[in-house]
């Protein structure tokens, strides 16, 4: 019996090393980050932008969303929140749309979106141009992103990466397209 205590505790004690080294790192991180990636597609600007500026519809195309509540317009700007992931992967997060600029041709189109809330372990914003381009639309989106945790600030960094959502975006809104896409910097 004495010899699984010490087992245990000896694994606790690695345990509780890893999370100290883990928050020793993201500490060191900077909190800010700016990440960019972009993506052509074959679909034209007016279905792509249909598509990104629509928050009800993101759960047909967003595999992650599992549902969106609009939010009552009290501040001129759209706002939601998205509900992914089930059980203790369950999140909720608020989104408010503070720029919206529709692409009409030959002009690009902008829009801005941000967490609208300062409680979650993370923040930011996310700026998505798109502009005719090959016949398609060229869609690039600049993630200005802070990660208050300093596990996640790791996890980010080293584990999941900063631009992984933005890909799985790209990649969802892709086949929302019927399009294999390649991911650019």
């Amino acid at each position: 019996m004495r010899w699984v205590i010490k087992i245990l505790g000896f694994l606790m004690a690695i345990i509780v090393l890893a999370v100290a080294i883990v928050a020793g790192v993201g500490a060191m991180l900077p909190k800010e980050h700016v990440s960019t990636r972009a993506a052509h597609f074959r679909a034209q600007p007016e279905a792509v932008w249909k598509a990104i500026s629509t928050p009800a519809e993101f759960p047909k195309w967003r595999p992650e969303v599992r549902t969106v509540e609009i939010i009552p317009d009290v501040s001129g700007h759209v706002l939601w929140v998205e509900h992914s992931g089930q059980g203790w992967s369950a999140q909720e997060v608020p989104y408010q749309m503070t720029e919206f600029v529709p692409p009409i041709a030959p002009m690009p189109g902008r829009m801005v979106t941000r967490i609208a809330s300062p409680n979650l372990p993370y923040g930011g914003s996310w700026t998505y141009e798109l502009s005719a381009a090959d016949g398609g639309t060229l869609l690039r989106i600049t993630e200005h992103g802070e990660v208050r945790n300093v596990i996640f600030r790791f996890v980010s960094r080293y584990i999941m990466g900063q631009t992984k959502t933005m890909e799985d975006y790209l990649t969802a809104l892709g086949q929302k397209f019927g399009e294999k896409i390649s991911i650019q910097e």
